[in-house]
């Protein structure tokens, strides 16, 4: 799934380590990065991250409760 504008970083990684199964980011070049991993978490965003707001990425969930919680974010974000 590709989200957007993301502007609360920090609650949207809440919303990520609350996931119970496994959320990856889909990079550019194709590699997946674990996101429930803290490192991975840095390491992404320091290559992604401009200007306070993460503008788009590709995510992917494998729990169907966690891409729920994840739209719901996105939904009230």
């Amino acid at each position: 799934m590709k989200v957007q504008n993301i502007k609360n970083i920090d609650k949207f990684f809440q919303v990520v380590d609350a996931c119970k199964g496994k959320v990856e980011l889909v990079t550019g070049e194709g590699d997946r990065l674990n996101l429930k991993s803290k490192l991975s978490q840095y390491v992404s965003m320091a290559n992604i991250f401009s200007n306070g707001e993460i503008p788009e990425l590709e995510i992917i969930a494998y729990e169907r409760e966690d891409i729920d919680k994840l739209i719901e974010f996105m939904m009230n974000e």
